[in-house]
């Protein structure tokens, strides 16, 4: 089944087309990225395997004209890997937030719409973007089924009180406010693939799953499910983050707004996209340039980078308590899996469980690896993650009706 997976972004629209052949079994057949949508001169990066890539720049108007550039890159007499549109079997969406009530990957269809645009208040960033997406291949591609994966889904398995915020409970019942968590379908895939790597019972397993990039967010996964999450209700909670600021007194929103006088929404903003490795720095929100500015010794960005491995290592000890114990620590993401001195420096920390680490195995990236000795009473790996295919993986499913 040949799948099209979509992640759209406010102004961004990333790719993948996927022949799923089962489950275990797939073919890459194209990606790209539009980038810029709606702004005077857009770009289209598109990849198919074994062809040339494709570069177009020109103005992008909406996130439907962006689908359909996609799906001329993917029928391109040069570039392209499809013969006609009709070999797209099956579309694939990752949508942020799902709620309360979104609880697992669902068939697109109007009552799910709804919902999904109901719970745009709890991600006003991302779910609009992710629904442009829906409504632009239901407008080009009428008669192709859609599947909506929610970034919240796996996190549902959460236990009450570690979900709910002690404020009044009546914002609860009336609003859905809650701990939901994200990078759902990247925690799920590399705890699975963690345990199958390690030759762990995923059934009676204790793993710790740490999505690090320029969103972050750490999950405890006991015997398969998660049973914490460092994000909350939207992705602004936990780990500090390349703009993002993490977990703070919520006093500090107030107090700045009062002695700025800030709006709600220019407050929200502040602590979405200015601060984090950004603010903490004032250089950079990508580590990679911290990384080199601290090795000049800029003080700011070493301060940063530490901050990020501090709060890793609390919430790793914290989920460690929780679970009463821990098998397997996961590293993934664009910085967990490319950083190999940010993995020592937090494992270093971790001695105390009798974690044992190969610095030698350590020095790699992007690849599936043991990071620790195998005398080692507990390991640590780099988990490479896929979340596209995650996403396609269920469309498949879903659309031909099994059971997830």
């Amino acid at each position: 089944m040949i799948i099209l997976v979509l992640n759209c972004g406010s102004s961004s629209l990333k790719y993948q087309l996927l022949d799923m052949k089962n489950n275990d079994s797939y073919d890459l057949l194209a990606k790209g990225l539009v980038e810029r949508i709606g702004m005077e001169m857009s770009r289209l990066k598109h990849q198919g395997a074994d062809k040339e890539a494709l570069v177009v720049d020109r103005p992008i108007s909406d996130h439907t004209e962006a689908i359909r550039a996609v799906l001329e890159a993917l029928t391109d007499k040069k570039c392209g890997v499809l013969d006609s549109l009709e070999d797209i079997e099956a579309v694939g969406h990752r949508v942020l937030h799902g709620g309360a009530k979104l609880t697992a990957s669902k068939r697109v269809d109007d009552a799910l719409i709804a919902q999904v645009e109901k719970c745009c208040d709890l991600g006003p960033l991302h779910n609009p973007a992710n629904l442009k997406g829906i409504y632009a291949v239901r407008e080009v591609m009428p008669s192709t089924p859609q599947v909506a994966v929610f970034d919240t889904a796996f996190h549902q398995t959460m236990p009450d009180y570690a979900y709910t915020y002690a404020i009044p409970y009546r914002y609860y019942e009336q609003y859905d406010i809650r701990k939901y968590g994200f990078h759902g379908t990247s925690h799920r895939y590399v705890s699975a693939k963690a345990a199958r790597f390690a030759g762990l019972n995923m059934e009676d397993s204790r793993i710790i799953t740490c999505h690090l990039g320029n969103g972050s967010s750490i999950a405890a996964v006991y015997n398969g499910k998660c049973v914490d999450t460092s994000m909350g209700l939207t992705p602004l909670d936990g780990l500090i983050m390349g703009t993002r600021c993490g977990a703070i007194d919520p006093s500090v929103v107030t107090y700045i707004q009062k002695k700025e006088g800030l709006t709600a929404d220019q407050v929200e903003n502040m602590l979405n996209k200015e601060s984090g490795l950004l603010g903490v720095s004032g250089i950079s929100s990508d580590f990679r340039d911290l990384g080199q500015a601290a090795e000049k010794g800029e003080y700011r960005a070493k301060l940063a980078l530490k901050k990020l491995i501090h709060g890793i290592i609390h919430y790793v000890g914290a989920y460690v308590a929780e679970m009463n114990g821990v098998d397997m620590i996961v590293f993934t993401g664009g910085i967990g899996e490319n950083n190999a001195r940010l993995r020592r420096r937090v494992c270093d920390n971790l001695t105390y469980l009798g974690l044992q680490f190969d610095n030698e195995a350590n020095d790699c990236r992007g690849k599936d690896v043991m990071i620790t000795l195998p005398e080692s009473k507990v390991k640590a790996a780099v988990i490479c993650t896929n979340e596209e295919l995650v996403i396609a993986q269920d469309t498949m499913r879903i659309v031909l009706n099994e059971e997830l």
